[in-house]
């Protein structure tokens, strides 16, 4: 049941802010946000890059700290890191769909590499690499300059969602 509530929550939520005015051909922004993962909090910075009246392309760093949970027979918790750049491709349906200007939807797909960074004694299997995802998402400008943004989407490093605002340049 919490599942169902949670899943319904940010069903509603990405509904509620189905967001971002797209950027015009040659227009860039920069995001800057949380992300949510099962491994924990992830700060990032990104920026994307109008390549055509609904499409952007962007790049992205990220990084985040976490503690695992699992205990070895002396009893040691570890600490990880994980720095992510990834770049990604994004259609925006503004123009498709007739949303209002300050409004916008959006889905696309990212590319990255993210490299995990854990004690030397660690024995897991947390192993740095490629990663590939998809995302939907979107903001909502209160502005001509400025905007809140939601995205949900997984395959990449995040695996869940990001929460953050949006600059435009």
């Amino acid at each position: 049941m919490k599942k169902t509530l949670i899943s319904l929550a940010l069903f509603i939520a990405v509904v509620a802010i189905f967001a971002q005015n797209p950027l015009a051909k040659s227009q860039a922004q920069i995001n800057a946000g949380v992300g949510l993962s099962s491994w924990g909090i992830t700060v990032y910075v990104g920026f994307d890059y109008g390549i055509h009246k609904d499409v952007t392309m962007g790049a992205e760093l990220s990084y985040r700290s976490y503690d695992d949970d699992w205990k070895d027979h002396d009893n040691h918790r570890y600490n990880h890191s994980v720095v992510g750049v990834s770049g990604n491709v994004n259609y925006h349906f503004s123009h498709i769909l007739n949303i209002p200007r300050n409004w916008d939807f959006y889905a696309g797909l990212n590319v990255g590499y993210f490299s995990w960074n854990s004690p030397k004694n660690y024995h897991g299997d947390h192993d740095s690499g490629l990663g590939l995802g998809a995302q939907i998402g979107g903001r909502y400008y209160f502005n001509d300059k400025i905007g809140v943004n939601l995205e949900l989407g997984g395959g990449n490093a995040f695996n869940g969602g990001k929460l953050g605002l949006s600059f435009k340049m």
